[in-house]
């Protein structure tokens, strides 16, 4: 649960531009305001409330507790901004690649275009690599989300292969996507 004692950011680690922490109180409203946003929301199946946003921070917070990764929430350093999530979290739907590890980000669209995604996933496969020992990171994708494939290609993931979301049958032009994975001993770009 988010409490006001939290109230302060304490980085668990930065990349050149940016630090990545636990989620605090005052992130709720901007990420409900991400979340609400069409265009960041585009390759989803729906924009999503704030009592969804609520619920997600806290699922990452537990997740961060219990395993020290979670989608992190992300500032820009030079000026504590708040802009986002970049980071790790368990997928578990049914497929025969899960349970897995994800990298997963998505960032207020003021801040697209300046290479944080990028920047963020590098830092983020370093850290789940290097400090938690994690052996493999995968990313999932809409296959009609190029932005984001482009991402995984950058920070030197490979792809797998496209597959049929099961979560997302009801959204077609959703449905099919892509999978890519990297292992801890490949070198990133």
């Amino acid at each position: 649960m988010i409490t006001k004692e939290t109230e302060h950011k304490n980085y668990i680690f930065q990349s050149d531009r940016l630090g990545f922490r636990d989620w605090l109180p005052s992130d709720i409203e901007i990420m409900s305001e991400i979340n609400a946003d069409p265009k960041v929301m585009e390759f989803f199946p729906a924009i999503q409330s704030k009592q969804e946003t609520l619920e997600f921070i806290e699922r990452m917070q537990n997740q961060l507790k219990a395993k020290g990764f979670c989608y992190f929430a992300v500032d820009k350093l030079d000026t504590k901004e708040f802009i986002g999530f970049i980071g790790l979290s368990e997928q578990n739907f049914e497929s025969d690649f899960t349970p897995c590890i994800d990298i997963g980000w998505r960032i207020r669209v003021e801040d697209w275009n300046n290479g944080y995604a990028t920047e963020g996933a590098k830092r983020c496969l370093e850290y789940a690599f290097h400090d938690l020992k994690i052996k493999k990171i995968n990313s999932i994708a809409p296959l009609i989300n190029v932005r984001s494939e482009a991402v995984m290609k950058k920070i030197g993931m490979h792809k797998i292969k496209n597959f049929l979301h099961p979560r997302l049958h009801d959204t077609p032009r959703l449905q099919e996507c892509v999978l890519y994975e990297i292992h801890q001993n490949q070198n990133q770009n």
